[in-house]
């Protein structure tokens, strides 16, 4: 397929239109913006990555963990150090958007630059076009006018008249119609020459131009393109450092023990490792302790139902039981 430029296809069949050369610049302006707005886009990007990258540190500062010990401290301790560095990689990126950004505008405005001195050239091209064009087709009138008029003059002195008079001022009227049909045709031709020399300036410059536009439009979209190409590179490199910073956090919670930081608390924070001993039952009128009594039962003590007590009123004599000695060697011993 043969390959389509704009030098060839932006003509117009009126000399004075600049539809054509009009649609080349449309095309270039909306160009323009868009750079601009990827521009504005990528300083967008930038604010929020900074904001981000500040608060993300504002947050590794906060305190965590700070009464933890042993292996968990260490993992809580890389984390906070690797959400700090994580923020250092925002701020890192949010630099670099700028900077692409500050390349983009260089960019677009270098090409303001070229594009307007082009621009500038072509308008004097157009007017000097328009108004050689405007003298051509007047002169042109001018021109058809006089040859009429001579014409006339011509058919009115070759009239048949006998006032010779007459015909001498008919005369004379037709010579002079003729050396003005033959100026306004010199004064015609004149202008088209010029014309023609305008218009073969304007071809020249209209096809440099047009090169040039389609360049500055190649240049343009294939910056463009790797503008966002690395914008996204840039965002694919955030991701894959902070999984890289993240797998460092990963790797230390690997070595967290849990066994490891039980015994740690313990060894550190013992108090003893035997209990209190029970408290014993005292009696208070034995004054001493049973010397291994089971711990006092939490039942009440069983009800121990006695005889009633012998009533005084009722006792005989009868009732009375004596001693006796019967042996007959017993005696009394006296002091």
């Amino acid at each position: 397929m043969k390959d389509l430029h704009f030098k060839d296809f932006f003509w117009n069949s009126d000399l004075t239109c600049t539809g054509g050369y009009d649609a080349i610049i449309q095309y270039l302006n909306e160009g323009k913006r868009t750079c601009k707005e990827m521009e504005d886009l990528m300083k967008a990007r930038a604010s929020i990555e900074e904001k981000y990258a500040k608060d993300l540190l504002g947050l590794s500062k906060k305190v965590c963990g700070h009464n933890e010990m042993n292996t968990l401290k260490r993992s809580l301790d890389m984390f906070k150090l690797k959400t700090e560095h994580v923020s250092l990689s925002h701020l890192q990126l949010a630099q670099t958007m700028r900077e692409e950004a500050k390349k983009l505008e260089e960019f677009r405005e270098k090409q303001r630059d070229a594009k307007k001195k082009i621009e500038q050239q072509m308008d004097t091209l157009h007017k000097n076009k328009s108004s050689q064009y405007k003298k051509t087709v007047d002169s042109k009138k001018t021109y058809e006018q006089k040859c009429r008029d001579k014409e006339e003059a011509d058919q009115n002195a070759n009239r048949n008249t006998n006032n010779t008079k007459h015909i001498e001022k008919l005369y004379s009227k037709a010579q002079q119609a003729k050396q003005n049909a033959e100026e306004a045709d010199r004064i015609y031709y004149q202008n088209v020459t010029s014309l023609g020399k305008v218009r073969d300036e304007w071809l020249k410059e209209h096809v440099k131009a047009c090169e040039m536009f389609e360049r500055q439009a190649m240049e343009r979209i294939n910056f463009l393109r790797n503008v966002v190409w690395t914008h996204l590179n840039q965002l694919s490199q955030q991701c894959v450092t902070s999984d890289e910073l993240y797998e460092e956090v990963r790797k230390s919670l690997e070595q967290c023990n849990v066994k490891e930081d039980i015994e740690h608390f313990v060894n550190l924070r013992r108090t003893g490792d035997k209990p209190p001993a029970p408290v014993m039952y005292e009696n208070f009128y034995s004054g001493q302790r049973p010397p291994t009594a089971p711990p006092p039962s939490r039942l009440p003590p069983p009800v121990i139902r006695r005889g009633p007590l012998p009533d005084p009123t009722h006792n005989n004599r009868e009732d009375t039981i004596y001693s006796t000695v019967q042996d007959t060697e017993y005696s009394v011993i006296h002091n």
